[in-house]
């Protein structure tokens, strides 16, 4: 075929099929329009999954009857007028391509009026074929009918889905503005039926009711509320604690400068954060807002607008993953803190990481962690109260002022161990110690390779190992916080699991996969007595230890069951 320029209805559909997917696609872009057009309610009308009609309404500035034409032709914006303007873009649409791309595709009616107009006006677009503006009751404001979508582009529409799901896709877009703008008021029916009733979010106590209305009530009711700042960076918003990990990355919403966006670097970093408290195989959950300098970020990266580049990726992918780092250090037992809901004692919680009967170590408080005796009732300078036995060798039962204490000894012990071993590696503390005769154990070749390779991390950690043959290595000597430990057994573990996930890690991981590995073999195994002086020290240690509500693999340390759970439980005061 020779050379030749396209019509331009065929451009313009062109065009439309890298802006328009599905119904959700119309929505999302008629809503932006309404947003920068500083609308405080929005109105979404959907039939048929949206299919049918797609019909959006806004109470903001409208458009002037003469600049109607020119906002359904292709590249006409009022939002930037050169170059230079997209290197500060802050509102939502800027390309001047949503419209006639929508119009491409669909019957198009777009109606609008602004404040100081003695009436609205109209235009009509069919299949891209402006026809002429007239005069038409409406209010100030705009709105925008999009009836049958692609029904000139058959093929697209064959890929539609059912009513259910294409209007579950609109309102998951809708929600992610709505978390955006917590001060317009939003409203979403489909045939006629409200999916969404979302009030404008005007102070703290909206915003949060807004929040769970998207996320659900147990995603506030474990959010931390965060907010920093720093170099030209401010993150703000809510995470969820680590033990309201999800199956999927469904509750993960993204950003940037008020712009939802879906960004690989972002979701790394928010995960990276999250690393030392993530049960395997959950995803985290959170709305986080960053704030940054428009210059520093390049908005126009897709024709969807929700991918993004950063300026410099590094800095900001350090400063994320750092302050969720610090945020989830301070989940420790404290006295107002949310504790995990206490519901979840009576549901499975070990699945998928068993404890060992094997024989533990006896186990040693820290001399600043003595076992505290009370001398009356628990008070908020101990939030996890004090010991009063052993459950079944495994759960330590704790009285503490507002009601039950359940820890899982080899949980709580092992994030303890973990911690401490950070601060080991750090170069914090290391105290060596030669073992009278050294330990010689057999393992693999491999082993002995994967020895080698770990050997820098060992030695900060205070080991020293050296290979003695093909399949032996030799250990001379150990940190003092190990030097209880059968070290022999413990290392041929480590290096067997570290045999395992060696493929899966990134080298920057495998330091702090040999610390959490080192922990979890060296914490005491369940079945292992301890005594009241002994339970009452790990406790404290509990208090101090960062990021103690879970152990190194996500799992939750304790639980609280309060007085009043416990009233209900036993039907007490009815």
């Amino acid at each position: 075929m020779p050379i030749r320029v396209l019509e331009p209805e065929l451009i313009s559909q062109i065009a439309a099929g890298e802006v328009i997917e599905r119904p959700a696609s119309v929505i999302k872009e008629l809503v932006e329009n309404a947003l920068d057009a500083g609308a405080r309610r929005i109105d979404i009308e959907v039939e048929k999954g949206g299919a049918a009609l797609c019909r959006v309404r806004d109470d903001g500035s409208g458009i002037a009857a003469e600049e109607l034409p020119l906002a359904l032709a292709r590249h006409a914006t009022s939002k930037i007028s050169a170059l230079d303007d997209l290197e500060h873009v802050v509102s939502f649409g800027f390309r001047g391509e949503a419209l006639p791309s929508i119009a491409s595709v669909s019957r198009l009616e777009l109606i609008s009026r602004t404040g100081d107009a003695a009436h609205g006006w109209r235009v009509v677009a069919s299949n891209g074929a402006e026809a002429k503006r007239v005069p038409a009751p409406h209010p100030p404001g705009t709105t925008v009918e999009v009836r049958d979508l692609f029904f000139n582009v058959p093929a697209r529409r064959k890929f539609l889905r059912s009513d259910t799901t294409e209007v579950q896709h609109i309102a998951r877009h809708v929600e992610r503005l709505a978390l955006s703008r917590f001060d317009v008021a939003i409203h979403l029916t489909h045939n006629q039926r409200r999916v969404l009733a979302l009030p404008a979010a005007p102070d703290a106590a909206s915003r949060e009711q807004r929040l769970a209305q998207v996320c659900g009530s147990e995603f506030l009711d474990s959010a931390l509320r965060i907010e920093h700042e720093t170099a030209g960076l401010r993150l703000s918003g809510w995470i969820a604690q680590p033990t309201f990990a999800r199956a999927q990355p469904d509750l993960q919403f993204w950003f940037i400068n008020g712009r939802p966006v879906r960004d690989r670097l972002l979701v790394s970093a928010a995960r990276l954060g999250y690393r030392d408290v993530l049960f395997h195989g959950r995803h985290p959950a959170y709305v986080l807002y960053l704030e940054l300098d428009p210059a520093r970020v390049d908005v126009n990266a897709h024709p969807t607008k929700q991918e993004v580049r950063f300026r410099d990726a590094r800095l900001v992918h350090d400063f994320v993953h750092r302050t969720l780092a610090t945020v989830l250090s301070e989940t420790r037992p404290q006295a107002h803190a949310h504790a995990p809901a206490p519901t979840r004692m009576f549901e499975p919680r070990q699945i998928g990481f068993a404890l060992r009967d094997t024989a533990a170590p006896t186990y040693v408080a820290d001399t600043t962690a003595a076992a505290i005796a009370p001398t009356s009732s628990p008070d908020e300078h101990f939030p996890l109260g004090f010991a009063l036995g052993q459950l079944h060798g495994i759960y330590i039962l704790a009285q503490a002022a507002d009601g039950l204490i359940v820890v899982d000894m080899h949980a709580a012990h092992e994030r303890v161990m973990y911690e401490r071993l950070k601060l080991l590696a750090g170069g914090e503390g290391a105290q060596p110690q030669l073992l009278l005769v050294p330990n010689v154990i057999s393992v693999s070749a491999a082993e002995v390779e994967r020895a080698a390779t770990q050997r820098e991390q060992f030695n900060r950690l205070g080991f020293d190992i050296d290979q003695l043959g093909a399949q032996q290595l030799i250990i001379r000597q150990v940190p003092a916080l190990l030097a209880r430990t059968d070290v022999g057994a413990m290392i041929r573990d480590v290096l067997a699991e570290l045999g395992e996930n060696e493929q899966s890690l990134h080298i920057q991981d495998r330091g702090n996969e040999l610390l959490a590995s080192l922990a979890c073999r060296s914490a005491m195994r369940a079945h292992r007595t301890m005594t009241l002086a002994e339970m009452n020290a790990l406790l404290r240690e509990m208090e101090r230890t960062e990021r103690a509500d879970q152990c190194n693999h996500g799992r939750p340390t304790w639980m609280r069951l309060g007085l009043a759970e416990l009233d209900r439980l036993f039907l007490r005061g009815r």
